[in-house]
């Protein structure tokens, strides 16, 4: 049985921001990381200040190189934490490659797992995803601003996306893929502002190497674009957490006060497993190394703004 300060779920922007700054702070950390991150098809990031327009494996490579620099600070990768429990000193996990083969203890536990996500069921959509089509506008947007471009979704927010997406371009067009997600009445104010509704579902998105040419639906349309962006759905994967049950909202996101707590004492969140706001990947870090203040500022006992 190991021994740790702070457990980290995790190994994104969060967790890896987080064990940064609790490394700087003397804990004794533990990232346990999947390594399986949900912008892997992303070829670049962006919006990351002094990290523009680099690919997202790059910045965990550069963080994972800093963070060897502290040696209390160990990251597991490829590796899940299967369970966990309440203990009267803090929390024990199981962690392991495929189930739990060891146990380890820590005194607080970060949940830094970010969100699984599943696309709209549209044909060969994997092999543009990440390359011309993508899911953050304030990510991705900025490269396709002016082109004539899709949004493709089945949500209820769709038609919010649309207005979002519209500030870019001029030339968008809706593609709900059969489904009811955009009402008339919404139809109708998407229209006064250019904005086009296809309401068919999609048989097949037409391109090369991962460039999007064109959406083909099942009423015959074949509609030339040059990129667009999905509207995925997202969970939370917390089945590891057995018997703990944090408060949540109803989409499934931790809920957490201002500094990252949970309503379970010891037990703290961020990134985009908490409750949401902007999916990107500075946002994270910056929530990371907001909690681990908050963690530092709780093992001591102290209560400060800074």
């Amino acid at each position: 049985m190991t021994d740790y300060d702070v457990l980290i779920v995790g190994g994104g922007p969060a967790g890896l921001s987080a064990a940064l700054n609790l490394g700087r702070s003397l804990a004794r950390v533990l990232v346990v990381d999947a390594d399986r991150p949900r912008n892997a098809a992303t070829l670049n990031s962006h919006g990351f200040l002094t990290r523009d327009g680099v690919p997202p494996f790059e910045l965990r490579r550069i963080a994972r190189e800093e963070l060897a620099a502290y040696p209390d600070v160990e990251i597991r990768s490829r590796v899940r934490v299967g369970s966990l429990t309440r203990t009267d000193a803090g929390y024990t996990a199981g962690v392991g490659r495929r189930e739990p083969s060891e146990q380890v203890n820590a005194r607080s536990v970060l949940l830094a797992t970010g969100l699984r996500e599943t696309l709209p069921d549209v044909p060969n959509l994997r092999g543009f995803y990440g390359m011309s089509l993508f899911s953050c506008a304030a990510c991705d947007a900025w490269e396709l601003r002016g082109r004539s471009l899709a949004l493709i979704g089945e949500s209820s927010d769709l038609a919010d996306r649309a207005r979002l997406i519209a500030h870019w371009t001029p030339q968008l067009t809706v593609f709900t893929n059969g489904s009811d997600a955009v009402t008339t009445a919404e139809e109708a104010e998407l229209a006064a502002a250019s904005v086009s509704v296809v309401r068919s579902a999609i048989v097949e998105l037409v391109g090369d190497r991962g460039r999007i040419q064109a959406v083909r639906t099942a009423d015959g349309g074949e509609h030339a674009i040059d990129g667009g962006f999905v509207r995925p759905e997202w969970d939370a994967d917390l089945s590891f957490l057995g018997g703990l049950a944090p408060e949540r909202d109803g989409a499934g996101h931790l809920l957490t006060d201002r500094s990252g707590r949970t309503s379970i004492p010891g037990l703290y969140a961020a990134g985009d497993v908490a409750a949401p706001g902007p999916q990107q990947l500075i946002v994270a870090a910056g929530a990371g190394a907001r909690v681990a203040a908050v963690i530092t500022h709780d093992r001591i006992g102290v209560a400060t703004s800074h």
